[in-house]
């Protein structure tokens, strides 16, 4: 009989593509954490790695994302179950007796 052959270690290496987030992504997410236009800039600058002065223009050409609402409302109506009655049954194990001999 044949010995099976090991698949090749390279077959099994994991290759995870990096790739870095374009400037209007970057303002877009700046944009979902605060509404100040100079903290935008400054985070999107950190995001792209470029001098604030180079992303300012972009930002401010940008039109701001509209924010969706942070806090729930204030009544939820969930659908009723038609499960039935909750049945809960709980057992006493008594403990077992060693008879001496």
């Amino acid at each position: 009989m044949l010995a099976k052959k090991k698949p090749s270690e390279s077959r099994h290496r994991r290759v995870t593509r990096v790739e870095p987030p374009v400037l209007e992504e970057a303002i877009v997410a700046a944009q979902g954490l605060t509404d100040d236009i100079d903290s935008q800039v400054e985070i999107a600058a950190q995001l792209m790695g470029l001098p604030q002065e180079e992303v300012r223009p972009v930002v401010l050409k940008t039109p701001a994302q509209p924010r969706r609402p942070e806090r729930m409302p204030e009544r939820m109506i969930m659908p009723e179950r038609s499960d039935g009655p909750k049945v809960v049954v709980v057992e006493r194990k008594r403990p077992r007796l060693v008879m001496p001999r």
